[in-house]
């Protein structure tokens, strides 16, 4: 028998912003996934999908409801323990990729170790190991502005991933990249969650980065407008995220 495990949970929440205006960015939002899944999260600008996202990642708290990671209920942690969950069981990757400058590319890869004060040993054996299943191993001694977008974001991800996070987020991280390197970067995302087991969840305004995901749930004015499931067809799949998506009004940029 196949047991399915909840990955995460998010329950009823709301997000209001602004004190005498009030504006409700989200409103009762409920969503179950499960370990393993990678899910897409599209809406049209100001529909709340960075929020819910912030949300998840610890970064913002709902204003009501509950967010649950492998069942543990992150904002009841207190700040010195919340800085250790995010950086154990959650992984980021960002549109800009947020590498340091002054680091190289591997430095940058084996920060969330060096915080995490792992021994040297290992943050080598890691490395190269995660270098290698991302075919980055030739740039790991350059800088972040030595390297190409499409390399920069191979980068952010294995720096997301090293320390086998339970829970990878991104944030339209083919935003800055040419359709061939966001195609790379998509297939990239697939081998690693299939390979990894690691639950993804990305917002995008892409459909044909988001026809890489299982799942595509779409926001509109702060609620799941509706949810659609990848079959066999990626080429269907994406053709679906098109015809919701004109639904919306447009592209959902």
């Amino acid at each position: 028998m196949c047991v399915i495990l909840e990955l995460l949970n998010v329950s009823h929440v709301s997000k209001v912003y602004g004190n005498k205006v009030l504006y409700k960015a989200l409103d009762n939002v409920s969503l179950s996934i499960e370990q393993g899944d990678f899910v897409g999260i599209m809406g049209a600008s100001g529909s709340g999908k960075t929020t819910l996202l912030n949300a998840i990642s610890t970064i913002d708290p709902p204003t009501s409801g509950e967010v649950l990671i492998n069942g543990e209920n992150p904002y009841q942690i207190d700040s010195a323990n919340l800085a250790l969950f995010r950086r154990r069981k959650i992984g980021f990757v960002f549109q800009d990729f947020n590498l340091i400058d002054t680091l190289t590319v591997g430095e940058n890869i084996i920060l969330p170790l060096t915080l995490d004060g792992e021994k040297v040993s290992v943050m080598n054996k890691k490395l190269k190991a995660v270098a290698k299943s991302l075919d980055i191993e030739e740039i790991l001694g350059k800088r972040s502005f030595e390297i190409s977008g499409g390399q920069a974001q191979r980068s952010a991800v294995a720096r997301a991933i090293i320390h086998s996070p339970l829970l990878l987020l991104a944030d339209e991280p083919t935003g800055n990249l040419d359709s061939k390197s966001a195609k790379d970067v998509m297939e990239l995302f697939e081998s690693v969650n299939r390979e990894t087991d690691v639950t993804t969840v990305m917002v995008t305004h892409d459909a044909q980065s988001a026809s890489f995901c299982n799942r595509i749930v779409l926001i509109k004015d702060g609620r799941i407008f509706n949810e659609i499931h990848r079959g066999n067809s990626r080429k269907e799949f994406y053709q679906q995220i098109i015809d919701v998506l004109s639904l919306l009004g447009g592209d959902a940029k």
